[in-house]
């Protein structure tokens, strides 16, 4: 028999960036790896990802679009949600609402993703989005997840 640990016995079980950048690769469609996501951090309930500045993401006046950006924070969630369970299990988005603050150009973005709460069936997080140097994020968004496995 195999143990597969629960939410309970896994919050203390942070992915190693490489384990991260594991399930990064694994489990996002082309499109999503196609944003160059990288893996900056891991904690107990937390991932920091990085969203290189490219030309490609930029909209009318040079900031990178609303799309993007959701993207890559729906990406850092699951990278979030994986640290705090201690593994990859299927999941799925059920809400996501992003407020956006000012405009990102020019500059790689952090993605810090943060669990606030997490359940059996249920995750919840709260991500900013700033610009590499900036002190104040230029968006934030928060999500809930459903946990499927």
């Amino acid at each position: 028999m195999t143990f597969v640990p629960g939410p309970a016995t896994m919050c203390r079980m942070a992915l190693t960036l490489a384990e991260a950048e594991k399930v990064l690769a694994d489990n996002f469609a082309p499109w999503v790896l196609d944003l160059g996501l990288a893996v900056e951090e891991t904690g107990e309930r937390h991932a920091v990802l990085r969203l290189p500045w490219s030309g490609r993401l930029a909209r009318d006046g040079g900031g990178i679009s609303g799309q993007a950006l959701m993207a890559a924070a729906d990406t850092a969630t699951v990278i979030a949600v994986a640290c705090a369970r201690g593994a990859y299990g299927p999941m799925t988005t059920v809400q996501q609402s992003t407020t956006f603050q000012r405009p990102l150009s020019g500059a790689d973005v952090l993605v810090d993703a943060r669990v606030t709460k997490l359940g059996r069936r249920m995750a919840f997080a709260e991500i900013t989005l700033t610009a590499e140097g900036a002190e104040e994020p230029a968006a934030r968004a928060s999500t809930v997840y459903a946990l499927l496995g």
